[in-house]
C-alpha cells in the first residue's frame, strides 16, 4: 500500500471542498448530538441498551472516518510506481497513450481532469473524499458508504423518536413544517437549538438516502467485476467471489472490522486481461 503525499490529498476544486466540508462538519455534529442528547434521554445512562448502542456507535463512527481517510490517502494513480509496459505484444496492445500525462498507461486506467493524473482501474471521482476511486481504494470507499448508511439510518430512527415522541409538544407545530422544507431559512429566522436539532435530523436522513443510492448504484458494478465506465460489460467478470476478492482482498471476511486489516489484492491493477482471453491461455 502506497500513501499519497499531503499536497495531493487537498481539494482541487470548489465542488470537492464544499462536499468535504459538509461531511467533516456534519458527521461530528450528528455524533455529538446523538451521544450527548438523544441517547441519554432515550435510555438510562449505563443501562443495557445504552451500552450496546454506545459501543456500536464507536465502532461505526470509527469505520466511517477511518475508511474515508484511507480512501483519501491510499494512492491508486499511475504515480504509485514506475509503470513498465509488458514486452508481450498482445498485452502491450491493450495499453494506450494518455496525452495529458504523456505516458503509456495500462488498460482500464483513465485520466481524471480534477486529479490531473491517470488512475488504475478508475471507477469515478468522489467529491466527498476529493479523490478518484480506483483499484487500491475501492474497498475503503464501499465500507465508507456502508457504515455511513448504517450509522445515519440508526441515527435517524433514534433522532425521530427523540423529536417526534419525547419532544412532541415542541415539534408537532406548523413552524416545524417550514423547518422541514426550508431548514436553513427557518434556522436563520429562528436561531434556536431546537431548529438546529431538527436540521441535524434532516441531514441524517439525507446522508442515509445518498449513501444508500450510491451503494445500490455500485452493487451491480462490483458484482460483475467492472467499473462505472464498463457498467454493462462482463469482460472482467470472474464470478462473484473472485470479483469481491478483487475489491476486498484475500482476507475479505475480516476487512469489515477495520481499514487497518491487511488484505492483499490478487491483482496488481495493471496487466488486465479479459476473461475470455485469460481462460483461453489457461486451456
Amino acid at each position: 500500500m502506497i500513501l499519497r503525499s499531503w499536497d495531493r490529498v487537498r481539494p482541487r476544486c470548489l465542488a470537492d471542498l464544499s462536499c468535504l466540508l459538509l461531511l467533516v462538519v456534519f458527521v461530528p455534529v450528528a455524533y455529538v448530538f446523538h451521544m450527548t442528547l438523544v441517547l441519554p434521554e432515550l435510555f438510562g445512562v449505563g443501562s443495557f441498551w445504552y451500552t450496546v448502542i454506545w459501543v456500536a456507535a464507536q465502532f461505526i463512527i470509527f469505520n466511517i472516518t477511518a475508511n474515508m481517510l484511507a480512501c483519501m490517502l491510499v494512492d491508486t494513480t499511475i504515480r504509485m510506481e514506475l509503470l513498465k509496459p509488458p514486452l508481450d505484444p498482445d498485452l502491450r496492445a491493450r495499453w494506450h497513450m494518455c496525452n495529458e500525462c504523456q505516458a503509456l498507461v495500462p488498460p482500464r486506467s483513465w485520466h481524471c481532469e480534477v486529479c490531473g493524473v491517470c488512475v488504475l482501474k478508475r471507477d469515478h471521482h468522489c467529491r466527498f473524499t476529493c479523490c478518484c476511486i480506483g483499484h487500491h481504494n475501492y474497498r475503503y470507499f464501499i465500507y465508507f458508504l456502508l457504515y455511513l448508511m448504517i450509522g445515519s439510518f440508526v441515527a435517524s430512527i433514534l433522532g425521530g423518536i427523540y423529536l417526534w415522541k419525547v419532544h412532541f409538544d415542541f415539534y408537532w407545530r406548523p413552524f416545524t413544517l417550514i423547518t422541514v422544507f426550508a431548514p436553513a431559512v427557518s434556522l436563520a429566522l429562528s436561531p434556536c437549538w431546537e431548529s438546529f436539532y431538527l436540521l441535524t435530523y434532516l441531514l441524517t436522513w439525507l446522508a442515509f438516502a445518498i449513501s444508500s443510492l450510491l451503494l445500490v448504484y455500485h452493487y451491480p458494478i462490483f458484482q460483475l467485476g467492472s467499473v462505472a465506465k464498463e457498467r454493462r460489460s462482463r469482460n472482467y467478470d470472474r464470478g462473484l467471489r473472485a470479483n469481491m476478492e478483487m475489491i476486498f482482498g484475500k482476507r475479505m471476511h475480516l476487512t469489515w472490522l477495520s481499514p487497518f486489516v491487511r488484505s492483499e489484492l490478487p491483482h496488481d491493477g495493471i496487466n488486465w486481461e479479459p476473461v475470455a482471453t485469460h481462460l483461453t491461455k489457461e486451456d
